[in-house]
């Protein structure tokens, strides 16, 4: 990837001598240390304070915690260095340590160190243990991040090779062989004795998957599912002789990749007719008709995005009926006009190739709004030709701390200079994305939050403000500087940084947004698609300005708290935007108590609360102000968030300890409150929801959007799978979900929530995604593959899987991996995966045992 700075990184620590001793031998050090990662307990008994936490709030739910031991094995063949270091990633904060060898100091963010005690030094060939209390509970091993390194005096840094991860040759998904496996339920399931939540073993899935059920091949497999159907009676009409386009009201060109998805399931050019219109007023917008008989097919659509969404309904059904396709009529419209989805390239870097094979997968499920996060704490991904150094240090991660050169290798980041989580979107890339985007009737959202999440700017802008400074160019080294010298406020953020968050006082920081979003307006334009809208995030704000002397004299002069600083900065950029024609975007706790009148009413609010945290109050609140608000709630949204409570599965546990596909397609976005008569809380525990600010007449939410935050997420995976429901419950309106009444609660089981006609969709529409994922595998997609479920009952294993007709096999201790197709007589315990049906690759497996007797 093309650099605009040569990097330059020396290996030697700060204050370091080069003069002193001989180097240490770090890196044979690091490549033989041991390195192994036990979860021990997620609830222990008394938890101490947290340093790093905000001061609790009377009436606080109790502290949590939880204990994990480091074992540390040096090599025999190594003196170890002296003065050595290790850092780690940790998620939480080291609450205390017990070892005789270590201390430990959190650096920023979540990088660690643990450090010799005075006088302490370690010997080759001995063991060593540091016994941890953390202040979050780890219910996954993914918790555990990877790539711990070593560092001393005199020598260069490196990566503990025993903390890489690996990669899984069965199901290709990563795997950290430095973390125990976690098999204590009664001590790692749960955090505290309210917690209802256990693991999805695999005679649990039996359970849910045979309740759920599953039923016959469908005979429309269109996902999202179409407003309207009919079976017109008539002959099938073979489409694979090929098209003869008639196009009217719109360009071949605008429906190229709609045409290519047709020419992948074999209809090229030949006779059978294929007559478009586009423009047909009596049509909603986005909306089509498509009639298919024995005189060819037929569309009319309003817009291209209409006759688009036509052409790919009818690939998919011609694939299904393998291009013999029966007469149908189908008269379709989306629910919402705002069906998105939230990529975050900040985290972890996910490059051109990668997005635009998503943008693909979107426009196949009719997404329209792709939400593109682009900087945060951890990395800038966008090329700013005017400020260099925004990609030349916050594209990278290395084994550093003083940000000097590239960023601190937070989140477990591979610090390998070309690593896949490395790197940022050149000019080139991001016009190739608005094009591919264009082609494919999606908007792109640029996102760069601010002003906390803003790590990554301000230490890249330091490093410009040090280059020009020690050129004696002190006018243009101030002019993008970021940072306030006499600011004295302290804070942490909640992800535990002290450096993160924009000075909202000063010009510098106003001048910054600008030139950043003059440059994408640019960007935009040159590709033929105007920005319209620009996410600023304002999210998660540490009110880090209480010690700012220009936060001071800006509020004795208008005679507001500095607290209020945020609240204004959200309304000024806000503003500034507005005049520059783009409408301005936020999460919602950024705008929620920002002064309406002081805001563009063209105002668009990402709602993420939670359903059980105020969502249903948050979203009617922020609609019945006008305002564009887009359902985000991380309980049903975030596609980051595990997809089974089980230790092996990866993702964020903060909203949710699942969220699998059944979660998502069973939501109600058109009545939120009513969620809560078939959904649990994050404790798994019924709960009830109500309705305290009714939606106003005329007043509701723009649609649904996906969130892939990317803290947790290092590889190109898994993101499809999620799709499905998402583009469902976007375009489709769901028949279980009961008409809106403003103030009405709901409860767990209420039964407005028709649960036989939800199970009765979630059949039809798991036999879609069944007959989609070949789809996939052709495509080289690599999408979440689910573990059966299975059971071993009168001494015959039964299996049962989430999606009907997927592959299982099973394998008794000392066999081999053999096909399931009805119950096999077993004695023992059994091992058992699913297999994607073009056989090259597995879930990971799960293990059966006999279920006990009674009496035993």
């Amino acid at each position: 990837m093309p650099m605009l700075v040569a990097l330059l990184f020396s290996g030697v620590l700060p204050g370091a001598s080069g003069a002193a001793a001989p180097p240490a031998d770090v890196a044979r050090f690091a490549a033989g240390l041991g390195y192994r990662v036990t979860i021990v307990d997620n609830h222990p008994v008394g938890c101490p304070s947290d340093p790093a936490a905000p001061p609790r709030l009377p009436g606080a739910p109790p502290r949590r915690c939880m204990i994990e031991d480091i074992d540390l094995d040096t090599p025999a063949d190594v003196t170890p260095p002296a003065g050595l270091e290790i850092a780690t990633s940790i998620i939480g904060s080291v609450l205390a340590i017990d070892s005789a060898e270590f201390d430990s100091r959190l650096v920023n963010g979540d990088v660690t160190l643990f450090t010799l005690k005075p006088g302490r030094s370690l010997a080759p060939g001995r063991h060593y243990r540091l016994h941890l209390t953390l202040s979050v509970p780890y219910f996954s091993r993914a918790f555990v991040l990877p790539n711990a390194w070593v560092r001393a005096p005199g020598a260069a840094p490196a990566v503990i090779a025993a903390t890489r991860p690996g990669t899984d040759a069965d199901t290709g998904l990563e795997t950290l062989p430095y973390v125990d496996a976690m098999t204590d339920e009664a001590r790692l399931a749960t955090a505290d004795g309210i917690d209802a939540n256990r693991w999805l073993t695999a005679s649990r899935a039996f359970d849910r998957y045979a309740a759920r059920g599953a039923g016959p091949r469908p005979d429309i497999v269109i996902l999202p599912m179409p407003a309207h159907v009919e079976r017109p009676a008539g002959a099938a009409l073979g489409l694979r002789r090929g098209v003869r386009l008639a196009l009217t009201g719109a360009s071949r060109t605008a429906l190229a990749p709609a045409l290519t998805a047709l020419a992948r399931e074999g209809i090229g050019i030949g006779p059978v007719p294929l007559t478009i219109r586009v423009g047909a007023m009596d049509v909603a917008a986005e909306g089509y008709r498509l009639a298919v008989d024995g005189r060819g097919v037929r569309i009319a659509a309003r817009d291209t995005a209409g006759a688009a969404y036509a052409l790919r309904s009818l690939a998919q059904q011609a694939a299904h009926e393998r291009g013999q396709i029966r007469p149908l009529l189908i008269v379709d419209r989306p629910r919402y006009g705002y069906r998105g989805l939230h990529i975050d390239i900040a985290r972890n870097f996910h490059g051109r190739d990668e997005l635009l094979r998503v943008i693909e997968q979107m426009a196949a499920v009719k997404l329209n709004m792709l939400h593109l996060h682009l900087a945060d704490d951890e990395g800038w991904r966008m090329e700013v030709p005017a400020l260099p150094e925004l990609t030349a240090i916050g594209g990278w991660r290395c084994l550093s701390l003083d940000d000097a050169t590239c960023l601190q290798p937070q989140l477990g980041a591979d610090p390998v200079r070309d690593a896949d989580t490395n790197g940022y979107l050149t000019t080139d890339d991001y016009l190739a994305i608005l094009a591919a985007a264009k082609a494919r009737q999606i908007t792109v959202i640029p996102s760069f939050d601010m002003p906390g999440h803003s790590r990554a700017a301000i230490k890249a802008m330091e490093v410009r403000y040090r280059r020009l400074a020690a050129r004696g160019r002190m006018a243009e080294a101030e002019r993008y500087r970021l940072v306030e010298p006499d600011d004295t406020t302290r804070y942490r953020s909640i992800q535990t940084y002290n450096d993160n968050t924009l000075n909202v006082c000063i010009p510098q920081t106003f001048r910054f947004i600008d030139t950043v979003v003059a440059r994408m307006a640019a960007l935009h334009a040159r590709a033929g698609v105007p920005l319209r809208r620009f996410h600023i995030g304002a999210d998660e704000t540490a009110g880090a300005w209480t010690g700012s002397p220009a936060c001071r004299a800006e509020a004795a002069r208008i005679g507001s708290p500095v607290i209020q600083m945020g609240m204004r900065f959200v309304e000024r950029v806000a503003t500034m935007l507005d005049r520059r024609g783009i409408a301005p975007a936020a999460w919602s706790d950024g705008v929620a108590h920002a002064n309406p009148a002081a805001l563009p009413s063209d105002l668009q609010s990402n709602l993420w609360s939670g359903l059980f945290g105020g969502a249903v109050e948050e979203a009617h609140r922020q609609a019945n102000r006008g305002w564009t608000v887009v359902l985000s709630l991380p309980d049903f949204t975030y596609l980051d968030m595990p997809q089974a409570v089980d230790p092996a599965e990866p993702g964020a546990t903060w909203a949710t300890r699942e969220l699998d596909l059944f979660r998502l397609y069973a939501f109600m976005p058109g009545n939120l409150a009513a969620n809560a008569a078939i959904t649990t809380d994050i404790r798994n525990r019924a709960g009830t929801v109500s309705d305290p600010v009714p939606l106003a007449a005329g007043h509701g939410v723009a649609g649904i959007q996906g969130q892939l935050w990317s803290e947790m997420v290092r590889r190109d995976t898994q993101v499809e799978y999620m799709l499905f429901a998402l583009a469902e419950r976007g375009w489709s309106h769901s028949a279980w979900e009961p008409a809106y009444a403003p103030g009405a609660r709901y409860a767990y089981g209420d039964a407005r929530v028709d649960t036989a006609a939800l199970l009765a969709g979630w059949r039809d529409f798991a036999a879609r995604v069944a007959v989609r994922l070949d789809g996939l595998d052709r495509a080289g997609i690599v999408y979440r593959l689910a573990p059966p479920g299975a059971r071993i009952a009168g001494q015959r294993l039964e299996v049962a899987t989430e999606l009907p007709g997927t592959t299982v096999e099973y394998r008794i201790p000392g066999g081999a991996w053999t096909r399931y197709a009805t119950p096999v007589p077993v004695s023992g315990p059994v091992a058992v995966r699913s297999r994607t049906a073009d056989g090259r690759r597995a879930s990971r497996t799960v293990m059966v045992v006999p279920s006990r007797a009674a009496w035993q």
